[in-house]
This record gives structure tokens, sequence and C-alpha cells, in this order.
């Protein structure tokens, strides 16, 4: 088992409270990922799963069993930091090791559990070596090998992969995918790196200023972000922003007047009269178009980048809140300075209100999950 459940857990320093009453339930088996900005809480609250935080209220349950006041080592979790911790003077074997030491388990058992790991995570060739002989990934394996000996209900990650360089960081994002489906573990997985939080999790929790902004599948995060924190902090670039004007709502959606003049209709559920209302209108820089559209806006570029299989370039956009991003085909003909009629489509737009919210899009995420498709 490995089922771990959250209610109302909060942490304070003092007068300040940067956990605030957070509320979530992880079933066996599941990789969840905390992602959100320094400083959103994401570190502490894994912290306080794992007992090296004291939590100011709340509980915190793993397998039925309430742990609040339990040591780490008695509450059925085995942790990875992001400093590998690995003890420079014994072998690969014995750092794997050193737990199963601890608790003085029979040498024939201690082997079983090492072999194992070892045989997992690919060290077996390594286990006679010191970690100075190892690469970054490898010594990242032996940590991750000494949590496995444990055996424990949840895996909690702490940035594991952020000393890595970026190819190391792929190629280590596969090998614990691989490792999560091996094992059918239950893991908390804590990065600031959205590319490993959407390629890993089952479930992202998104978290700003100590509370949950949104859980959900990284397709629904993507597709249907539920405020604007979370619509502009999942997606690399990010979403672009423009100020707009509510015109009418109907059956096909709501329509909208860009800076422009331009009336656009967003593909979402109507929530009563938005006439003359002040919106936000979102659109991600990959669904922008050079092609025939719903709608289009002149686009001046700043900067232009051409990476091979896009190009990118970044504007300055009546109305738009900051740098206005837009991420075309790779042959797209744009220069700096040179006007681009850059079309927006209704279906992937996204509309958020005066404070924030989501107006609920007319789209089916199964439509769009891999998982459900049929061929």
């Amino acid at each position: 088992m490995g089922e771990l459940q959250l209610r109302d857990v909060r942490k304070s320093y003092g007068q300040v409270e940067v956990i605030k009453g957070v509320d979530l339930d992880v079933d066996h088996g599941e990789f969840i990922v905390f992602v959100g900005p320094s400083g959103c809480g994401k570190s502490t609250l894994l912290r306080m799963i794992a007992g090296l935080e004291e939590i100011t209220g709340g509980d915190i349950t793993i397998d039925t069993k309430v742990v609040n006041n339990l040591p780490p080592v008695k509450r059925g979790i085995a942790m990875v930091f992001q400093s590998y911790a690995l003890y420079p003077h014994m072998s690969v074997y014995e750092n794997i090791a050193f737990p199963l030491r601890v608790e003085r388990l029979p040498n024939d058992k201690v082997e079983e559990k090492v072999q194992n790991a070892a045989g997992i995570l690919q060290l077996t060739e390594r286990l006679q070596h010191k970690p100075g002989e190892l690469s970054g990934g490898q010594r990242q394996r032996v940590a991750i090998g000494r949590a496995i000996v444990r055996e424990p209900s949840v895996f909690l990650f702490d940035e594991p992969l952020s000393n890595l360089d970026a190819a190391l960081r792929a190629e280590m994002r596969v090998e614990l995918a691989k490792l999560h489906n091996d094992l059918d573990a239950t893991m908390i997985y804590v990065t600031h790196d959205q590319v490993e939080a959407m390629t890993m999790a089952d479930r992202i929790v998104v978290l700003d200023q100590g509370v949950i902004s949104q859980v959900g599948t990284p397709l629904e995060l993507y597709h249907k972000p539920q405020n604007l924190f979370v619509a502009g902090f999942i997606g690399n670039p990010k979403m672009n922003f423009i100020q707009v004007t509510g015109k009418k709502s109907g059956e096909d959606g709501v329509t909208v007047e860009l800076p422009s003049g331009q009336e656009l209709t967003v593909k979402v559920k109507a929530q009563g009269d938005v006439s003359g209302r002040s919106l936000k209108l979102g659109i991600r820089p990959e669904h922008l178009t050079l092609g025939a559209a719903d709608a289009s806006i002149d686009v001046v570029p700043n900067v232009v980048e051409h990476l091979g299989i896009h190009t990118v370039t970044y504007s300055s956009v009546a109305g738009a809140s900051s740098t206005f991003c837009s991420v075309l085909q790779g042959s797209a003909p744009a220069k700096v300075g040179v006007a681009v009629a850059t079309g927006l489509n209704g279906a992937d737009c996204h509309l958020f209100d005066e404070n924030g919210n989501a107006f609920e899009r007319q789209v089916s995420i199964a439509a769009l999950d891999p998982a459900e498709m049929h061929i």
C-alpha cells in the first residue's frame, strides 16, 4: 500500500503562515508532482510529509495511520534529496546498504536487497566503486537505490535532477518514469521544471503562496487551467494574455472585442451577461497560426529565434500584459521589425473573468488524451 492523505495541513513560522490549509488524496501507485514558483511551499510540504518539518495544524495520513508525531524512520517513507548525500569513503554497495545496516538486517537479506536494487538501476557493475568514480547520473541512481532497499510505502523526491546537465536530466526522467512503472510505487516529486512535471506526473499539484491552485493531469492543466495563475505557469513558453471587452454570450461561446476592434467568439461556456466586462483572453504561443483564422493581430517581432523545427517571435502587442510570444512553423518568414499577421482561433483560446477565474472551455480532455484514443 502507498496511500497518502493531507487534511487541512498548515505550517507557520511565528506569525507567517507558509502552508495555508492543504487537502490532498494520493492513491497507491500514483506519481504526483508538486510544482510552483520559488517560495510557494512545495519543498516545505514535502518535508512535512517526510517528518523533517513539524506541522502546525491538520493531519497527514499514510496507509490509514496518522503520522503527525512519528519520526521519519517510522513513517514508511524514503526520501531522495537534491544533493546525493552519499558517503564518499563507502562503496556503492555500502551506500545502498547503509539503511539496512542501521536496521541490523542479516547479511544475506542485505545482499538480496542491494543486488535487487542494483539490478533495477543498472548499477551491478559499479557496486565496488566509490561515489567519486561515478557520473552525476550514477550517483543519483545510488541515492535512489538507497531509498528502494527500504521498500517504503511512499517515495519522496526533492528536486533530485536539478544538479544534472540538460541531457542527463532528460535521461534520468526516462529512468524515473520506468522505475515508477517497475516498482508500482507511490511517488511524490517536487520540481520547478515544467518538463519534468508534464512528462512524468500522473497528476500535478500546482501550489501558489501556500495553497493548492489546481490539481489535475498534465493535459487537464494544459487545456483547462482553472485560473490565470495556472494558465500562466503551465506551458513553455507561457500563455499570452490580452485585455479584451465582453460583447455577448451564446451557445457558440462568448464573443469578445480585441484591442484592434475585431470580434472573436471564444469556445467557452457562458457565465451570465458579459457585455461591457473587462476580460482577459489567453492564447498559447504554439496555437497561433499564419494561415486563415477566426481573427488576426499584427505582430511586429522585437526578437526572432530560428530553431529549425520552430520559429519563435517576441513582440509588443496592444492589450498584452507582457511580451507576446508566437511559436510558428520553422519556415515562417518572420523578421525583426516586419509585421506578421498572426491568426487566433476561438477554439484554441481561453477566457478569464475580472477575478482571474477561467470560463470553462468547450473541449473534451478525453478526446485529447492519448490514453483515451482508439485507433
